[in-house]
């Protein structure tokens, strides 16, 4: 039985993916970056030890892992490593991908790793004789559409929010246009949030990063001041707006299975929330969780700030989300 090669497997989904794979008796093997301060291998096994404390067993299998870097030419992999690849592996599952919402030019982040990364993963591919890609997109590709969006649709003209769905963009219509595979299978998911079993996250962007700048802030202000309502209007939205959020357990448990069904391969698929979560459910699931965890100003602190000194510190430093908290369109 052949592998399957997937990138990004240290990170939020692609640890998921990994789980899920080697769980269901898959083949699976890992293109790693090392770091200063870990290998490549002990990079996975930090990520298969986590899984362990949820109920993960290693006896569903061990996965390959090769050492390289999507940021280098020949994706820094030895020939060895390319030698295995050709002979082994008979699909690569690209999850890879920078969040980073916007980038100086493209020399950077998030273009070197979502386009040029995936450029060197499509010419992996063709060296290695690989026929069949799974490659996770966002279903953000969209930009700032509004109303019904179509799992076919790509590039209609629209705007884009940043240059993190400007890259995605081009990265999903580079891999929708290449040519010597047998089937391309595309994955859109919304914003992926923590597992719906535990909570867990390891990523803290979205709606995340509005919960960490409200805890950070709370301590500073009266108690009244991050209230639901008031979050909503700071990110400039009404409360009867939505946003897709869907738990990483969620993602991995739908591609896993669509991958392991070649009947499913070939299209694209948005993987989005049955019903969107309201920004007023939202915010007060925030403030929430804020006054429950978070420290509060002492009311008799005579340096305690109001409301407004929030507003304006929340402002500015959600700044760079400001495109990213939009009503959703239909994600048909």
């Amino acid at each position: 039985m052949s592998h399957s090669l997937i990138t990004g497997a240290t990170g939020m989904l692609g640890a998921y993916l990994l789980r899920d794979g080697l769980r269901a008796g898959d083949r699976m093997a890992a293109l790693v970056r090392p770091t200063r301060k870990a290998s490549a291998a002990q990079r996975i096994e930090k990520v298969l030890a986590l899984h362990e404390v949820n109920g993960y067993s290693r006896t569903n299998g061990h996965a390959v892992v090769l050492s390289g870097d999507l940021s280098q030419d020949d994706l820094n992999l030895d020939c060895s490593s390319l030698d295995w690849i050709a002979q082994n592996c008979d699909s690569v599952i690209h999850n890879a991908a920078s969040l980073q919402f916007h980038g100086s030019d493209r020399k950077g982040d998030p273009w070197r790793t979502n386009v040029e990364g995936t450029r060197r993963i499509l010419e992996l591919c063709r060296t290695a004789g690989i026929r069949h890609l799974h490659y996770v997109s966002t279903a953000y590709v969209c930009g700032l559409r509004s109303g019904r969006v179509l799992e076919d649709e790509l590039d209609c003209g629209q705007e884009m929010g940043n240059d993190y769905e400007r890259s995605k963009l081009e990265s999903e219509a580079m891999v929708r246009q290449a040519d010597g595979f047998d089937s391309v299978t595309i994955y859109r998911p919304a914003i992926i949030v923590g597992d719906s079993q535990t909570g867990h996250t390891t990523g803290y962007h979205g709606f995340f990063a509005v919960l960490k700048l409200a805890h950070t802030l709370v301590s500073r202000v009266e108690l009244g001041a991050t209230s639901g309502a008031q979050l909503a209007a700071l990110l400039g939205l009404c409360g009867n707006d939505s946003k897709h959020f869907v738990p990483v357990d969620w993602v991995s448990a739908v591609m896993t299975h669509i991958r392991r069904n070649p009947s499913m391969h070939g299209r694209t698929y948005h993987l989005t929330a049955e019903r969107p979560t309201r920004i007023v459910d939202m915010a007060a699931v925030i403030q929430e969780a804020v006054e429950r965890y978070s420290i509060l100003a002492n009311e008799n602190d005579p340096g305690r700030l109001d409301g407004e000194w929030f507003a304006d510190a929340f402002r500015t430093q959600m700044n760079i989300y400001r495109a990213y908290w939009r009503d959703d369109p239909h994600f048909d």
